[in-house]
């Protein structure tokens, strides 16, 4: 960073400057011609933003409406690559603020949010060092990546973005020479004309391993940098605040990816795939570990003619060099006495062959690859980090501490974080999938005529019966139907990885859609099929009951008091250590009964849950599938930490994180340390909450109110309305979007139109991009309006809520986020594309009429006169965004406007290929949008 302040430094220079810049690229690319248009579109855009002139909207609208499909297309780039570099300077002045010393009168404290902040916080509440460690001994924070279909940056745009924000980060410091910051500017102006002259649109739709390889980026570019800097960051917090306490720091933070595993409704997911996957993974944490031995080796010089060698190291380079004779007879003519670097060559030579192991499998995963010679390679990273310790030992016994705890530290930091794995892999089915396979092997086997048939208690004693029976249900050449063979293979390619290519690989099997007890013994059915459990003596995989409707959400408590009393499920679960993870769906629930009804019963759920686990001695692990939107789950996620139901947390939390969600947090490391930092901050600080923030009985009924009337509010339009599902298909760009090569996963489960069928991403999706983004506060205005006109000392109950419940508080605060985000005057004119005039008028009237109730009501609440008003650096960013927003929707309008004229088929490539162009210029100025 900078190594000097530059004073004339601001967020809105630097803006300014990148704008500036990317106007000159546009001048000379494309003519003078070209940034007047674009200048006066932004002019009217911005007129039209400050003033609400509806003459003024018109005049954009029909200015656009008479452009060429070409100066369509030059807008759109303009204002696109306009997001991408405002997102990088907002980035780039996080980076410049959380290098200034938090300042408070006069003195430096430490920065709210961080982990200092969390440890300091603890020990002024008195939490005592040994309830700490203990917390660090049994904590689990995953952060899970998914492919979804909401990220719309090309890997080579986040590389360009990357390298500019690297440099521009450099412009803050003062003691630039003048060379230095033309130097800067000119290569800033490089990028931005190498991505002005670049594709915008992929020119082919994702497949599931594009996604796989796009992922990997965040992992090689930024987390294996920034994961070791974040338990460094805990340690010095630890010691500072305890210094009489020895620390021990487990590797509780850790990644996942369901990318490659969730075949839930994903057809291209297929086992071939989940092995190709696990390959690329393993592969590429072996990779990452091989280039850190060769720079440790560079930097661990050290000679035994100056210094030492414990005993232990001493014997690991004999048993190598009997392994490895080549390499020593190398070592003793060029490097006799650096026994560090020849250590590490030794390992680098096992990561090799490791890596040729693992390229030899896979190809057919049904036949198993020779395995190369005894030490020669390893099985697994806890080999590796061994070899490591024995460097560390070493060290630390011959004055080397300092040694050890630099490079070397870092290293082993990441080996222990990331293994051979790189992120575990969570593999997923819809319930349906199982639970019609089993019955087609019941049937084969005769065991049941027609399972399906059966009712809940019936399938259950069925299921207990099979897996008390030793024999096996599924032949050796299994003659079942393609669906049901896809199944069976899926189970089998699992149990392949684990035995053959990494234990640890995968630790979770999900079922979406669990209804019942029944849904989670016919997984395990499977597992003891394949050979992933034995009854007595192992199970290989966590199984996870995903809870996503409201209907099962509100009896989850229900379904997991059943499975605690199932014989055969106790037996699986103190296999697993009596660890129990669960999975709670926000998206689906959303999308079913609303945002106000679906948070309440996600609330209550997780209550009820951890009280059952606790009763039961089963430690809980809550996974929560939040996507990047407000209306599937999304906000601040460490404000979503500090929010969860006191008691609930102990330290134990999986969180998926979502499509432009993951750019947004680990693109830039010093925005992933942040966000990890933040993370780490909510955990250790939900997990010894303050008395306060216990819920009073009162709020909890008032709670209840509220979410039944959201609900029934919610209902009778979405589904009470019958003519609400052709308004939805007119008036958003649902259409246009299954058209969008973002995400390798189809946009409905079925070709029935029907919302029931629509996958919740591209539902809230489609609602961003016509900027109504109703999935993220629909209903709440009509229950709270009811309740304040019921109820006298309605508004000072619900004022109580927000100061003191945190629950509430986000809940309220992210609707506010939603909703600035929301823009009516836009939302009109997106229903315009309605073909029935009365249609158009009752739907919007509606909608229009709860978006006004729904920012009266938080505004009374929160006490403000505007939304978001007590957010200024959120305000102030969606405010810097919007007038240039506006453009790319009135674009977007006038585009989908002339695809759905029946154009020529020419035509139609045209216009899709630029309808995709606004959507990802939207999507970026909007930023969490799905």
């Amino acid at each position: 960073m900078a190594n000097g302040n530059n004073e004339n430094y601001s967020l809105s220079s630097m803006v300014n400057h990148l704008a500036t810049t990317l106007g000159n690229v546009i001048s000379f690319q494309e003519g003078p011609e070209a940034l007047v248009l674009v200048e006066r579109i932004r002019h009217l855009a911005k007129n039209f933003r400050s003033t609400s002139d509806m003459k003024t909207a018109d005049e954009l609208s029909q200015i656009v409406s008479k452009l060429s499909i070409d100066q369509l297309n030059l807008l759109t780039k303009a204002f696109t690559h306009f997001f991408g570099l405002i997102n990088l300077a907002e980035k780039v002045d996080l980076i410049h603020s959380l290098h200034q010393p938090n300042l408070v009168n006069g003195v430096v404290q430490p920065r709210p949010g961080s982990i200092t902040s969390a440890v300091t916080i603890l020990e002024e509440q008195g939490v005592l060092p040994k309830k700490l460690q203990a917390l660090l001994d049994q904590a689990q924070v995953l952060m899970v990546f998914t492919a979804h279909p909401t990220e719309s940056k090309r890997r080579t745009a986040l590389t360009k973005l990357h390298r500019i924000a690297k440099v521009t980060s450099r412009l803050v410091d003062s003691n630039l020479s003048p060379y230095e910051k033309e130097d800067i500017e000119k290569f800033i102006l490089e990028e931005i004309v190498s991505m002005w002259q670049s594709d915008e649109v992929r020119q082919f739709k994702l497949t599931v391993l594009d996604e796989v390889k796009g992922n990997l980026y965040y992992f090689e570019e930024t987390l294996t940098e920034v994961v070791p800097q974040i338990y460094r960051d805990m340690e010095r917090a630890l010691k500072k605040a305890f210094p009489k306490t020895p620390w021990t720091i487990p590797p509780f933070i850790r990644f996942g990816s369901w990318i490659g595993g969730d075949r839930d409704g994903n057809p291209f997911v297929t086992p071939d795939i989940t092995v190709e996957t696990i390959r690329l993974l393993r592969s590429a944490a072996i990779r990452i570990h091989s280039n850190a031995m060769l720079e440790l080796g560079q930097r661990l010089s050290l000679s035994d003619r100056q210094i030492g060698i414990s005993p232990e190291l001493e014997q690991s380079l004999l048993k190598d060099s009997l392994l490895f004779p080549e390499l020593a007879k190398v070592f003793s003519a060029r490097t006799t006495h650096e026994r560090y670097r020849q250590k590490c060559t030794y390992i680098r030579e096992k990561l090799h062959r490791t890596m040729e192991y693992v390229q030899s499998f896979g190809h057919d995963w049904k036949s198993t690859p020779a395995q190369p010679a005894p030490g020669t390679w390893y099985l697994n990273a806890v080999e590796l980090l061994d070899e490591l310790n024995l460097m560390d030992a070493s060290l630390r016994s011959h004055k080397g501490a300092i040694l050890a705890d630099g490079y070397l530290g870092k290293v082993r930091r990441n080996a222990q974080v990331f293994g051979f794995r790189l992120a575990t892999l969570d593999v997923r089915q819809h319930s349906s999938r199982h639970t019609n396979a089993l019955a087609e092997i019941f049937k084969k086997a005769s065991i049941s005529e027609d399972y399906l048939a059966l009712n809940e208690e019936e399938r259950t004693l069925l299921l207990e019966k099979e897996l008390n029976s030793e024999r096996p249900l599924i032949p050796v050449r299994p003659d079942y139907s393609k669906e049901t063979i896809e199944v069976l293979e899926t189970f089998q390619s699992v149990a392949a990885i684990l035995e053959h290519l990494n234990p640890k690989a995968i630790e979770t099997y999900i079922i979406s859609m669990t209804h019942g007890v029944s849904d989670v013994l016919t997984v395990l059915l499977f597992f003891r099929e394949v050979g992933l459990y034995r009854p007595g003596q192992f199970s290989h995989l966590n199984i996870v009951p995903l809870f996503e409707t409201l209907d099962d959400l509100n009896h989850s408590s229900g379904i997991f008091e059943r499975l605690l009393k199932n014989e055969s499920y106790r037996a699986h679960l103190k296999l697993r250590k009596d660890v129990q993870e669960i999975m709670l769906g926000y998206s689906d629930s959303n999308k079913e009964s609303g945002y106000l009804s679906a948070n309440w019963a996600l609330y209550k759920a997780q209550t009820d849950l951890t009280k059952l686990a606790e009763a039961n001695q089963i430690a809980l692990r809550l996974f929560h599938g939040r996507g990047g939107s407000v209306g599937r789950g999304g906000g601040p996620a460490s404000q979503a930490i500090l929010s969860q139901p006191p008691g609930t947390l102990k330290g134990r939390i999986k969180i998926t994180e979502q499509g432009e969600v993951i750019s947004d947090h680990y693109s830039e490391p010093s925005s992933a340390r942040w966000h990890l930092d933040q993370i780490a901050n909510a955990v250790l600080r939900g997990s010894f909450p303050p008395r306060e923030v216990i819920p009073k009985a009162e709020w909890k009924q008032i709670m209840n109110k509220l979410a039944k009337r959201s609900f029934d509010s919610y209902r009778s339009l979405i589904y009470g309305n019958p003519r609400f599902l052709q308004y939805f298909y007119d008036a958003t760009p649902i259409t246009e979007i299954s058209y969008h090569r973002i995400g390798s996963r189809p946009a409905s489960r079925s070709n029935d139109r029907a919302i029931e069928n629509l996958r919740a991403i591209p539902w809230v999706f489609s609602w961003m991009q016509s900027r109504t983004t109703l999935p993220g506060w629909y209903g709440m205005g009509t229950a709270i309006e009811e309740y304040l006109k019921a109820t006298p000392t309605g508004l000072a109950s619900l004022q109580e809520m927000y100061s003191q419940w945190p629950f509430f508080q986000t809940v309220l605060d992210n609707a506010q986020m939603i909703l600035s985000k929301a823009d009516m005057d836009i939302a009109r004119r997106y229903s315009d594309l309605v073909k029935d005039p009365a249609l158009k008028q009752e739907i919007f009237d509606i909608i229009r009429g709860e978006y006004d109730r729904t920012v009266r009501v938080i505004c009374q609440i929160v006490q403000t006169k505007e939304i978001l008003e007590k957010d200024q650096p959120l305000y102030e960013s969606i405010k810097r965004r919007n007038p240039y927003i506006d453009p790319l929707s009135f674009i977007q309008i006038e585009l989908i406007k002339r695809l759905r004229q029946n154009p020529s088929e020419k035509e139609k490539q045209i216009l899709e290929e630029a309808i995709l162009m606004t959507i990802n210029g939207i999507a970026a100025g909007l930023k969490n949008t799905g």
